[in-house]
């Protein structure tokens, strides 16, 4: 799994939200993004950490961010995932998971002794020139964000 680094240049996609909508890096430039890896809608730890950015949203909108989450589930599965639980930003469809690949952020994992690919769960703070800021791999579900904040001094 190639990773990306503090410097490089994101990765531009352009993919649907739960609504339909289409989203690209292209057209958010200008702005900060926090563009979030999730491995799957509405489990114990996704949901903890899309709680999470959902509760902060105050603080990072302030300081300008825009937060994209990013899973392989279809628009169906984020637009009901997003409603049951209020979050108040978009969730993506990356189904065929290019974009998870293209940033390093898609690969072999192992739990309970079994080894399969998915998404590694990860984080990647882009500026807004579309150069990345912060690329963390392998971050921890809860407990993430608030780490993020801090590093981000929010």
């Amino acid at each position: 799994m190639a990773t990306l680094n503090e410097g490089d240049a994101a990765p531009d996609f352009e993919l649907r939200d739960g609504d339909g909508k289409t989203w690209s890096l292209r057209d958010l430039k200008g702005s900060r993004v926090i563009l979030y890896f999730y491995p799957a809608d509405d489990t114990p730890g996704c949901t903890a950490q899309a709680c999470d950015f959902r509760d902060s949203m105050q603080p990072l909108t302030a300081a300008g961010y825009t937060v994209l989450g990013i899973s392989p589930q279809d628009a169906d599965s984020h637009g009901r995932f997003a409603e049951r639980y209020s979050l108040n930003f978009p969730l993506l469809v990356d189904e065929d998971h290019k974009v998870a690949e293209a940033y390093g952020a898609w690969g072999e994992k192992k739990n309970y002794g079994k080894i399969y690919e998915g998404i590694v769960r990860s984080t990647f703070v882009i500026d807004d020139n579309g150069v990345v800021e912060k690329a963390l791999y392998n971050v921890k579900a809860t407990g993430h964000v608030s780490r993020l904040k801090e590093q981000l001094s929010l």
